[in-house]
């Protein structure tokens, strides 16, 4: 099964979290493809629609590959198996983390602009992405909605590897997949349309609904 775009997505990945409704959760998008996937969410949900930025913390040599990742309010989590595997020094990971960093802080400025992070202390929040492959970005939004007082913590994404479901099932109170196949290379494979958000689309999308 193929999503459209991450809209349809999105669409159908908010018939799955209709029993949060009652909860009046916040939903907090993973940008930048996680936030036209939120937006459909949140406006089933009615519930406010606000950004957590995280940033992965790529292997030096090789970005892709995570070694942790970093996220809005200090929260961070690492791969010590990657870390290990690739030797990679305290040195180096400080150094990568502090580029994510000042990334992470200008693109947070860059999608919210003026308005203040919705408080989330005491609330039920749903964390959206357009999909998971390793889990680690999601992980490290867990354990800053944690940080910043959230009550219960719900991860919902319209796909998602077993690796990435595994690890979230053990920082998460509830993970929504509707779709978790075994056979595919990436997440984009589950689009027909999977093209890159620009960073002025996703500022749009996360305009007060």
């Amino acid at each position: 099964m193929r999503y459209s775009g991450r809209e349809e997505a999105g669409r159908r990945l908010a018939r799955s979290v209709g029993h949060l409704r009652d909860a009046q959760p916040v939903v907090l998008a993973l940008p930048r493809g996680g936030i036209p996937v939120a937006r459909e969410v949140a406006r089933e949900l009615d519930a406010p629609l606000d950004v957590l930025v995280v940033r992965k913390l790529g292997v030096p040599w090789h970005p892709e590959l995570a070694m942790g990742a970093i996220a809005e309010g200090g929260a961070r989590i690492l791969n010590e198996e990657v870390l290990r595997r690739g030797r990679i020094g305290a040195d180096s990971l400080a150094r990568v983390e502090d580029r994510e960093r000042t990334e992470l802080e200008r693109r947070a400025r860059l999608l919210r602009g003026d308005r203040a992070r919705i408080p989330i202390a005491g609330r039920t929040v749903v964390l959206v992405d357009d999909g998971l492959a390793t889990g680690a970005t999601a992980a490290a939004a867990c354990l800053a909605a944690r940080a910043a007082g959230a009550e219960r913590v719900v991860v919902a994404i319209p796909v998602a590897a077993p690796e990435a479901m595994q690890r979230l099932r053990t920082v998460a109170d509830e993970v929504v997949c509707p779709v978790q196949p075994t056979d595919q290379d990436s997440v984009g494979a589950a689009y027909v349309d999977f093209h890159q958000l620009t960073d002025s689309e996703a500022a749009e999308l996360l305009k007060p609904l």
